[in-house]
């Protein structure tokens, strides 16, 4: 064996054979801790108390202080993003004002009739599936023509139907709304306009109203003194 060879066999030997000498000797023992002959009273440490911090109460306040701004819009007609932008440009212009974002329903004949759109869509679908057992028990000796174009291409039709029937339930549910009051006045309406505000033309119109509102109240405590 050269030089190398020994090195490379006798240094592992050398650290297995002092990891098995530290593994088997004794811990090292520990100083002991020192002794105070002198010793003293233990007197309670006394912490000075600190005056305690009052803030006083901030009063709200802000130009749109006592004043609430309500938004209804169309949320089936994916207005909610215009909504939220009118709200954070409202509450930073006019600090303290509550706006508040709700859903204006379509009238009440939609509704009933976005109700009964489901139906329908599962009833064409299971009329698709079983019509050789449905129309016999309506009455019919056999069933329609219509039935059997509808049956030959029935993943077709069930598609299309369902498809057709969110299409018009999704239509139903909309009412294309964007109503913006300001301390339960219409200030704005989609409905009546047929578009959406500006972001200046809708500040404008909620300053006006604050500054009417504030005018009435100046007034009617004049009234009242």
């Amino acid at each position: 064996m050269d030089r190398a060879q020994l090195l490379l066999v006798g240094l592992p030997l050398f650290l297995f054979c002092s990891d098995i000498f530290n593994l088997f000797s004794p811990p090292p023992a520990k100083p002991a801790a020192p002794h105070h002959h002198h010793h003293r009273d233990a007197q309670p440490l006394i912490h000075p108390q600190q005056p305690s911090l009052e803030f006083p109460t901030q009063k709200a306040s802000g130009i749109g202080f006592g004043n609430t701004v309500t938004i209804d819009f169309c949320s089936s007609c994916s207005y909610r993003g215009t909504a939220v932008t009118m709200k954070n440009m409202l509450e930073t212009q006019f600090p303290g004002m509550n706006v508040v974002l709700a859903n204006y329903p379509p009238p009440l004949p939609k509704r009933m009739l976005s109700k009964l759109v489901p139906v329908v869509q599962f009833g064409v679908i299971g009329l698709i599936m079983g019509g050789e057992q449905i129309f016999p028990r309506l009455g019919f000796a056999a069933p329609p023509r219509w039935y059997y174009s509808m049956r030959a291409n029935r993943f077709g039709s069930m598609a299309s139907t369902w498809l057709l029937g969110n299409f018009l339930q999704s239509f139903l549910q909309s009412s294309g709304a964007f109503e913006v009051y300001c301390n339960g006045e219409l200030v704005f309406s989609k409905l009546n306009q047929n578009r959406f505000p500006g972001e200046i033309e809708l500040k404008d119109l909620v300053a006006r109203r604050i500054a009417s509102s504030r005018v009435i109240d100046g007034l009617n405590g004049a009234n009242w003194s």
